[in-house]
């Protein structure tokens, strides 16, 4: 399960105007046409995938009731893939 709030840089309970916000900064670094990184159009995909899923009320409330029982029905593998993206974007 990706971790699209990890992919914008944002919390959990962030409102939508800093979905919002955090897309348009996330967007313009990875665009292809400014960033010539191997991967910026990877990550500008995946800032676009977690943007249209969280900016979207109902898609937002499903993600969110999904990642809470993924949590709870396997913690450690949860944790394990919060874990490493966390790392990921530390390490970058």
């Amino acid at each position: 399960m990706k971790d699209y709030y990890a992919a914008l840089g944002i919390d959990s309970d962030a409102p939508l105007s800093a979905v919002k916000t955090a897309y348009r900064k996330k967007a313009s670094e990875f665009h292809p046409d400014k960033n010539t990184d191997a991967d910026a159009p990877a990550r500008f995909r995946e800032v676009q995938e977690a943007y249209d899923l969280l900016s979207d009320p109902q898609r937002r409330k499903e993600y969110d009731e999904n990642r809470q029982r993924s949590l709870l029905e396997s913690p450690v593998a949860t944790a394990e893939q919060i874990w490493t993206t966390y790392m990921q974007k530390v390490m970058q």
